[in-house]
């Protein structure tokens, strides 16, 4: 038996509870891991309220790294006493060990912490795919990214200022704003005192963006299409402030034949080859340098609940670890 961070019902925080669970062996493709620490993201949040649908009683949790204790049959990319990490369907990571599918597991290199993996899988990730997996961005290209003093934000801004792509950043305050900057945003706007769309189209000389990441959802959306350019892409990749209403098709074609799609990291995740690739770009950027895992809040497991709630309250910065 492990302890557990689990709900029985949707709803919210209060609703995360400790238990006691399981742990068997590994079967065919699969591996138990003992996790030595554990990512908080806000899809973990979705799955409590609902928004998610799963069957209970449900163990939160998509992404954690560790130390593989037993594989199964079939698994040739780990073997016991490996360092690896994963952000990977279905939840479960709010544990101290689990058996899960193997397919996601992704090897750890030398000079990757456990604590650097948790904070950086399913955020770094979710930034890889959307600089290189969406639409094509290169050097030069302008994009404006919400919420970029979050966790996926920071990362992001670290991430276009590598690769020479000029980011606008919004936050919600100067000092968030301030640390977009730091982390590599060409520009910042503080969309609580700013008009954020008068603010790109002047930073762009009225031209608009090619590309907008929104991570906020509902909040942000409808006015995030008027940043864009002619037959630029808007990617939703989130629902922070509530899921997006329902688009009428023909304001995208009178807004200049604009793009749209939403996305979901575990699309790119669900192909073992991709994935594995994926975890190795994002470890690459990491020991190079050009990003860096900016962990601003660590929570024993058991206060999963009041970690939610800061989350949910935008009191974070950068992101958030479980220790064990």
């Amino acid at each position: 038996m492990v302890r557990a961070m689990a709900i029985e019902e949707t709803g919210g925080p209060e609703n995360i509870k400790l238990i006691d669970v399981p742990v068997g062996d590994p079967g065919r493709g699969e591996i138990r891991i003992r996790h030595e620490a554990i990512g908080l993201n806000y899809i973990d949040t979705y799955f409590r309220t609902g928004l998610y649908k799963s069957k209970m009683p449900l163990v939160l949790g998509m992404e954690a790294a560790g130390v593989v204790e037993a594989v199964g049959d079939g698994v040739t990319h780990l073997k016991p006493g490996d360092r690896a990490a994963y952000a990977a369907q279905p939840p479960g990571a709010y544990a101290e060990a689990r058996v899960m599918p193997a397919a996601q597991v992704c090897p750890m290199p030398d000079g990757v912490s456990f604590e650097q993996a948790a904070a950086l899988m399913l955020q770094g990730m979710t930034v890889e795919y959307l600089f290189h997996r969406v639409v094509p961005i290169a050097k030069g290209d302008r994009v404006l990214f919400h919420a970029a003093a979050g966790g996926v934000g920071q990362i992001a801004c670290a991430w276009a200022k590598s690769e020479g792509i000029e980011l606008i950043g919004t936050a919600s305050t100067d000092d968030k704003c301030a640390i977009a900057a730091k982390a590599g945003a060409a520009h910042t706007i503080n969309y609580s005192t700013e008009d954020f769309v008068a603010r790109v189209k002047e930073i762009t000389g009225g031209e608009g963006v090619g590309v907008v990441m929104d991570g906020v959802g509902k909040d942000t959306f409808d006015r995030s299409l008027d940043c864009l350019r002619p037959v630029g892409m808007m990617i939703s990749f989130g629902n922070a402030s509530g899921p997006v209403p329902p688009v009428n098709l023909l304001d995208l074609a009178s807004r200049g034949s604009l793009q749209l799609t939403r996305t979901t990291l575990f699309t790119f995740l669900a192909d073992h080859d991709r994935c594995q690739a994926m975890a190795k770009h994002l470890f690459d950027k990491l020991l190079a340098g050009d990003i860096e895992a900016t962990i601003g809040q660590r929570y024993p497991l058991e206060d999963a609940a009041e970690a939610h709630r800061a989350l949910e309250a935008r009191e974070t910065v950068g992101s958030t670890v479980f220790t064990l």
